[in-house]
């Protein structure tokens, strides 16, 4: 296999295929990031006199090539080449001679990866915010058309207080909100350049660091060379957490549908073509989107703990097991989009049961309400609470199946406006 690295020794097949791993296979996701990055870096050392402007005209062009190439899905890597890295860098010098090598100069692999892996992770963060806004919209206009819709609520499992869909549909709303800063802050830690750190510790090259910074589109620049390095995995492990947050609502959300649409229960349902039978039972409409969502979001929250395995216990600088970081995160991220949109087209055709609470079973959901109605009229809580309690054991409880909630945030003020306002500002990042 060529290697850029090589010294005229050859590492056996079995070393070669074990350390590589899946490795030529994921970076084919950072072949576009690589070539961008290469852009920036030829730039900048025109600009310190490395390369002429010819040079430069040269390799730009040769590069836009092979980003076209990548971008119509032509560019391969070929089978006895080591990664992308090392395509980029062979095309080049196939394509233009001698000229083609100096591309690597003022870099290491290292801050190279580097590089590539924060260009894609920004842009993953940025499209991650945009799926989560389209579903943000979705729960809200559920909300808003289902305000006045009553659903039990439940605490331990157990009949509690009245609920209502609009409330249920904005709190998952407000939940991605939540979810939105973890994405924020994500995206400030991976948008730093370490373009110029080598191999953690600098180099001798004049490089204008602030120049990449700029032409990369970074917000800053990761400075200390070492602390570039030690970013390695952070980054990720920042991702993960962002990508995890967004998991954890869905996953509670997944769980929620597939047990109201359980017979039991019935207070949701959708069309026949979006749920699965059974092999031996006619009468079966199974969950199974949700149940898939449920699961691969149980996985999307393993990634930021296999990555905080993964980088303990290693002293400063690369270590080869931070190849490893890419076959944990690349493939939760796609999974992420895709739970994200699933969620978004089943809740563009959920049907909610709008006469729920019209059953006896529900009645006991109204016992703090009438509990509040008679402390509201001059007695005691404790004694309301009392005298609620007995009715309910002597089978005299009667429910008044109204609710009166008024204060920020209830059934009879959801708040969606102030929340659609926190999302605004949850997802100012990223705005060109």
């Amino acid at each position: 296999m060529a290697t850029l690295w090589s010294k005229g020794t050859k590492a056996s097949d079995v070393v070669e295929n074990f350390t590589v791993g899946n490795d030529r296979v994921l970076d084919m996701a950072l072949a576009k990031y690589d070539v961008i990055g290469s852009k920036a870096h030829i730039r900048m050392l025109e600009s310190i006199g490395l390369l002429t402007a010819e040079e430069l005209d040269t390799l730009t062009a040769a590069l836009d090539d092979i980003l076209g190439e990548i971008e119509a899905g032509s560019f391969v890597l070929e089978d006895d080449v080591e990664d992308i890295h090392s395509q980029v860098e062979l095309l080049l010098t196939r394509r233009l001679g001698d000229v083609g090598k100096k591309i690597h100069s003022g870099r290491s692999r290292n801050d190279q990866v580097l590089v590539d892996i924060k260009l894609f992770l920004r842009d993953e963060l940025l499209k991650t915010k945009e799926e989560v806004l389209e579903l943000f919209g979705v729960l809200q206009d559920l909300s808003e058309k289902y305000k006045d819709v009553m659903l039990p609520g439940y605490t331990h499992g157990q009949v509690a207080m009245p609920s209502s869909f609009g409330l249920w549909f904005g709190g998952y709303a407000e939940a991605l909100a939540d979810d939105m800063y973890m994405l924020n802050g994500a995206y400030h830690l991976v948008n730093q350049n370490p373009l110029g750190s080598a191999a953690g510790y600098g180099n001798s090259f004049p490089l204008d660091r602030e120049m990449t910074t700029r032409l990369l589109e970074f917000e800053d620049l990761d400075y200390n060379v070492i602390a570039a390095q030690l970013s390695r995995g952070k980054a990720e492990k920042a991702v993960a957490s962002a990508i995890g947050s967004i998991a954890l609502t869905l996953n509670k959300f997944a769980s929620d549908c597939c047990l109201y649409m359980c017979p039991n229960f019935g207070f949701i349902s959708f069309p026949d073509e979006l749920t699965t039978g059974s092999s031996i039972m006619p009468h079966k409409k199974n969950p199974d989107v949700w149940e898939i969502i449920r699961g691969n979001c149980n996985r999307i929250l393993g990634c930021g703990n296999s990555i905080a395995l993964l980088c303990s216990n290693m002293p400063h600088g690369y270590h080869r097991d931070f190849q490893l970081l890419k076959d944990i995160l690349f493939p939760a991220l796609e999974l992420m989009h895709k739970c994200i949109r699933m969620t978004e087209f089943m809740l563009r055709e959920i049907r909610v049961n709008r006469h729920i609470l019209d059953s006896p079973i529900y009645d006991y959901l109204f016992t703090v309400e009438e509990v509040n109605r008679r402390a509201l009229a001059g007695m005691p809580f404790r004694d309301a609470y009392k005298s609620v309690g007995i009715e309910v054991n002597e089978g005299r409880f009667h429910a008044e199946k109204t609710v009166r909630h008024t204060h920020a945030g209830s059934i009879g003020n959801l708040c969606n406006r102030e929340i659609a306002v926190k999302m605004k500002k949850a997802s100012d990042f990223g705005n060109k």
